[in-house]
């Protein structure tokens, strides 16, 4: 690829030069309150863009993958029962990490294109009148599929049960980019990842913890160390963390907050609705489908496209990288060589996509599919004029 062009991948996304250079910094002394006023502005931001008043933030060294390890083993204990829907890759990682870990996974498996089942999720949680579920897993927008789901009825399942199981969300890829309501959903821990709608590079886990989570690591057994979020309060109150923190992402995640807030989160929110919808419009000049299987299930952050019968889909993310210098995304599990997909969040504007379109409409054209090139371009065009 070049690095002159943007990425369409969904994460890491570009990197704002304003990010990259907040990165960029000397070495201080992270045990000094130098540090702090990089730290505690950090935790306060995050739960800014949560929209929680009340979340306990922890911030780790890792990935989104090690904000899932930091839910799992900080709440809950060995054969511990958990409920959890697969309709996509980063689903399915979800519950083979939950089973490695000696819970007992109740699975309900959906169709990829799919959302969250939330009317199977109502009648499992009502039937279970002993409450043996201690956790609801959830995953907010499906990365390898592109389908946002419906967290707010997940929610309104556990209360119509009166069931007292945590509620996990994973915001990975929405977070930063599409509404996420952690007080207003009733989510006990979110997690995310800086890769993605913060614009950083991977290397933060970024997790937010409710009152009811927090409580429940006193009772939990399962084995943690690194990930144990009690040590990091005690190196938080310290202006500190309980080992090397990583200084420059953390700099660089003070800076991304800055960024986000001074647009206004929800211009944020409506930059990524518009920019998406835009993509969507090319998707059907082309006579394409995309793999989530209905409007309310759309993604505003990434979008896994059908390519026809056949054909490897595959193919159009190499050529993209060979011959153009651009990037886009494979299609992962089940959708292997099925779809590709165009990632649209974080810095980006409409000019930017645009250019992600026209290579997208060459690389389907040079590879034989029946494109017409600037049939995307166009109706992207047409969409980011007149917002129709």
């Amino acid at each position: 690829m070049s690095f002159q062009n943007p990425v369409f991948i969904p994460g890491p996304t570009n990197m704002p030069e304003e990010i990259r250079l907040a990165t960029y910094m000397p070495t201080i002394d992270h045990r000094s309150p130098v540090f702090g006023g990089i730290l505690h502005p950090c935790l306060d931001g995050v739960r800014r863009v949560l929209k929680s008043e009340t979340a306990h933030i922890f911030i780790f060294p890792s990935t989104g993958t090690g904000g899932w390890e930091t839910t799992l083993t900080n709440t809950l204990s060995a054969g511990d029962k958990v409920l959890v829907a697969r309709n996509g890759m980063f689903s399915h990682r979800w519950i083979d990490m939950c089973e490695r870990h000696g819970l007992d996974v109740q699975v309900v498996d959906v169709a990829w294109g799919e959302g969250l089942p939330v009317a199977e999720y109502a009648a499992i949680l009502k039937a279970d009148k002993d409450h043996t579920i201690k956790a609801v897993l959830a995953t907010h927008n499906e990365t390898a599929t592109g389908v946002k789901s419906d967290i707010a009825g997940v929610r309104g399942a556990l209360d119509a049960a009166n069931h007292p199981a945590l509620f996990f969300v994973d915001g990975v890829s929405s977070i930063g980019s599409m509404d996420f309501r952690m007080d207003e959903w009733g989510v006990d821990v979110a997690v995310t990842g800086s890769q993605k709608g913060f614009m950083l590079p991977a290397g933060l886990a970024i997790v937010g913890f409710s009152e009811k989570a927090r409580t429940a690591v006193e009772s939990a057994t399962l084995p943690r160390t690194f990930f144990d979020i009690r040590d990091m309060e005690k190196g938080y109150a310290a202006n500190a963390f309980p080992y090397t923190p990583p200084v420059g992402l953390m700099n660089g995640l003070k800076c991304a907050i800055e960024m986000i807030e001074a647009e206004g989160l929800e211009n944020v929110f409506a930059r990524h609705t518009r920019i998406a919808t835009g993509v969507r419009h090319a998707v059907e000049a082309w006579g394409l489908e995309l793999c989530a299987n209905a409007p309310e299930l759309y993604s505003d952050s990434v979008s896994a496209i059908r390519t026809p019968e056949g054909f490897n889909a595959t193919d159009i993310v190499t050529r993209a990288d060979e011959q153009y210098g651009m990037a886009f995304g494979v299609g992962l599990g089940d959708v292997a060589g099925k779809v590709f997909r165009i990632g649209h969040l974080g810095m980006l504007t409409d000019a930017m996509m645009l250019s992600g379109l026209g290579v997208a409409e060459m690389v389907m054209k040079d590879l034989g599919l029946d494109i017409k090139l600037g049939s995307g371009v166009g109706a992207a065009q047409e969409f980011y004029r007149y917002g129709s």
